[in-house]
């Protein structure tokens, strides 16, 4: 199974640089994977996909503002992108980062009026920092919100609001959850009115998940670990559903991730569930928890096209994508997203 094989041309200007005007204006390609057929949609139509019983499982993790701008005591800048959280519990006062300039270990960085020091620094291209103030705290003041590379711009008012999800509640990703960033609590009130279950879990989104695939034998690939928790009321409404012969729908690949990850634990658990997932999912997994998966347009050769592959059938996949870039459909973090039911 070659890297090679999943692969497809993405137009620059398909590539989604701002969020939609308002929060679910977003468009919903529908894809029938059993049939291969599509449809075009708005995003608030998976309201019609869906029947009572069913659930709705999305990630509440919230984005830090992990780009931070640091001056060493040679008065160069240096670029730090602290990474994401593994643990509710984490130390506050020391997090790893990505950096741009040549850190040593015991050096000395001035983020404004904070002090951080390089405690040591990792073939990883990683590096230790150490603070006497909270790092979450420093992120939120001084912080940009971390925009993945394709969009060639900085930050801006707009991205600290829309670059998270309405409901983001528990901080620790670098990364946002994309297929939720339109899923309005209006669209969340018209389930529940619906009788359709809404439930949470939490993953802290890592860049390592969005890293690029660097073997052609992608059986090859080793998957970056993300933290990962669910609490019991999510696991019983999941159990519940899968013994009613309801539908289970993942809202997007974290989601994903986590509920095939944890699949076992979830249908023999009765208490909440943490740990690091690092499931690689692609074509010939069989899903054990998710029926239904709603997923932004990926990137060519990327780990979360093989997960879509895997659900949707890389045949279908390839030819909705082909559909929605016909269609002016947009892509990646800040586009349009598609059902594949």
């Amino acid at each position: 199974m070659k890297l090679s094989d999943y692969n497809y041309q993405l137009p620059k200007e398909r590539i989604a640089q701002y969020p939609p005007k308002k929060r679910g204006d977003a468009r919903l390609l529908a894809l029938h994977k059993n049939t291969g057929a599509v449809e075009d949609k708005k995003y608030s139509d998976v309201l019609e996909f869906l029947k009572p019983g069913d659930v709705v499982v999305l990630n509440n993790t919230k984005v830090i503002k992990a780009r931070l701008e640091a001056i060493g005591g040679d008065g160069k800048k240096y670029e730090l992108l602290l990474t994401e959280k593994h643990g509710s519990e984490e130390d506050k006062f020391h997090h790893k980062a990505m950096y741009r300039g040549k850190l040593t270990e015991g050096m000395d960085l001035a983020i404004d009026k904070y002090n951080v020091r390089v405690l040591g620094v990792y073939e990883d291209g990683t590096a230790l920092l150490e603070s006497s103030n909270d790092f979450m705290e420093i992120a939120e003041s001084l912080g940009h919100v971390p925009l993945p590379p394709y969009m060639k711009r900085e930050d801006t008012k707009e991205d600290h609001e829309r670059y998270q999800t309405e409901f983001a509640k528990s901080e620790g990703s670098v990364a946002a959850p994309t297929a939720s960033l339109n899923f309005t609590d209006e669209l969340i009130g018209k389930l529940k009115a619906k009788g359709v279950e809404i439930c949470y879990l939490t993953l802290h989104v890592g860049l390592g998940t969005f890293m690029p695939i660097r073997v052609d034998d992608i059986k090859k690939h080793k998957m970056h670990s993300e933290w990962f928790s669910m609490p019991k009321s999510t696991i019983e409404k999941i159990k519940k559903a899968k013994n009613n012969n309801d539908k289970v729908l993942a809202v997007g690949t974290t989601v994903t991730r986590t509920l095939e990850y944890s699949a076992d634990k979830i249908m023999n658990s009765t208490e909440s569930i943490e740990g690091e997932a690092d499931i690689f999912i692609y074509p010939g997994y069989e899903f054990k928890i998710v029926d239904m998966l709603l997923t932004n347009f990926h990137a060519p050769k990327s780990t979360v096209l093989m997960m879509a592959s895997a659900f949707a059938g890389w045949n279908n996949l390839l030819n909705s994508y082909e559909h929605a870039i016909k269609k002016d459909y947009k892509f990646l973090s800040y586009g349009d997203s598609m059902l594949i039911h």
